[in-house]
């Protein structure tokens, strides 16, 4: 069998756009995959990323996993990395003209970048492109030509540069070049469809335009939402809650170790949990069903463990959910089974809790340390700390963070 032919086109159609924000158009789509099929010739299915963050987390894996889909149904999947377009620096959404990165660190962060999206992509399916490649060629002639295919009025149109033009903030004309760039990439690679988050739409429709205008068949566009964290609520029938960040401390990191991913993931409400399987699994919309029918910790353990052995292994994955299973389902944390982290008192007699806590590298900074005192969710020795100017002396301290954090701590 083909590997085209592992799924009918109707049935590829719903996996491929399973929590789809923008679809232009579904007809498109639908015609795209049937002579895909018939021809068992893939589709080009591409989705730019500008290497401007080394360290991805969950929110960012959404277009991968969406990637994998089509390439789990054999299509060519291209992984264009942008490292031309981000010395210009993407205006989307942004209020002020985003500061362009250097090729050294473009450089840097795309290798960084690569080692990350291979725990989602099949690396030996997946084509890696820089844009560099044909817009390093393009030519002061050829980009000339390109501004002269799309009205300054249009550009206007979108709702960031409509904003701060209306506001009398400044809009640089270099930032006008990015959505005809990022659209020249699609006429480049002669893609299929191309991916991403709802505020690229504008840049995506830009694609589709400029295809036409060099005579080919204009791309799909298809955007996703931006995913909410691992604190965030079913109210009033919709998930609701701030975007996964780590500067809200409500993200799964990509390079976290298997434990803190598991644990994470078994926090969350079972409503958001599925909101994940939707957006985030690699099962199929029938086997999710499945899944509802059941109980939902077995869905959610299941969930956590297919997410630790993607970024993992399955070993791994099994591990975790036994360490879970013995540390806090049982309510058995083993002091002894903790690991016994040294923690500097610098030179004084005491030092904060929160101090201690970045020391021990339970949490990701002592800002982050602070705010979870106020929220209540630190104990030392079992009690609770509500006092965020706490100190300990030296000495040995069972310190726990929430449900799922806890160390021994050698504080000397």
């Amino acid at each position: 069998m083909h590997p085209l032919e592992r799924a009918t086109p109707a049935e590829q159609l719903a996996e491929v756009t399973r929590g789809t924000v923008d679809l232009h158009s579904a007809d498109e789509l639908k015609a795209k995959l049937e002579r895909s099929v018939k021809e068992k010739k893939p589709l080009i299915i591409k989705a730019g990323f500008d290497p401007n963050r080394p360290d991805l987390h969950l929110g960012h894996t959404l277009l991968l996993t969406r990637m994998r889909r089509f390439q789990d149904f054999g299509h060519q999947v291209v992984f264009l990395i942008g490292d031309f377009t981000a010395m210009i620096g993407d205006p989307s959404g942004k209020n002020t003209t985003r500061p362009p990165l250097t090729r050294e660190e473009v450089k840097v962060n795309a290798e960084t970048y690569k080692e990350q999206v291979f725990k989602v992509l099949d690396r030996e399916q997946t084509v890696v492109c820089f844009n560099s490649e044909w817009l390093d060629a393009l030519g002061t002639e050829g980009l000339i030509r390109l501004a002269s295919k799309y009205p300054v009025a249009r550009m206007l149109e979108r709702d960031d540069f409509k904003t701060r033009f209306r506001e009398g903030r400044s809009i640089a004309l270099h930032e006008f070049l990015y959505p005809l760039l990022q659209g020249y990439d699609s006429v480049a690679l002669k893609a299929d469809v191309e991916l991403g988050a709802t505020d690229q739409l504008f840049n995506l429709l830009v694609g589709r335009a400029l295809m036409k205008d060099y005579g080919q068949a204009p791309q799909v566009v298809m955007t996703g939402p931006i995913l909410e964290g691992l604190d965030a609520k079913l109210v009033d029938g919709k998930i609701t809650g701030d975007k996964m960040s780590k500067s809200l401390d409500n993200y799964v990191g990509v390079n976290e170790s298997p434990e803190q991913i598991f644990g994470k993931l078994m926090s969350i409400t079972d409503d958001l949990m599925w909101r994940y399987y939707e957006l985030l699994s690699r099962k199929s919309t029938a086997e999710i069903a499945a899944l509802k029918t059941g109980h939902p910790k077995v869905a959610k353990v299941g969930f956590a463990k297919e997410l630790v052995a993607r970024f993992h292994d399955q070993a791994a994955a099994d591990r975790a959910e036994a360490d879970f299973e013995a540390r806090f389902a049982k309510k058995d944390l083993d002091q002894a089974a903790l690991p016994l982290v040294e923690v500097s008192l610098e030179g004084a007699a005491k030092l904060p809790v929160f101090k201690v806590l970045a020391g021990a590298q339970l949490v990701q900074s002592a800002t982050e340390g602070r705010k979870l005192i106020k929220q209540g969710g630190v104990k030392v020795n079992g009690e609770k700390v509500s006092d965020e100017k706490a100190e300990l002396p030296a000495g040995e301290y069972l310190v726990q963070v929430g449900k799922l954090r806890a160390a021994r701590v050698k504080l000397g």
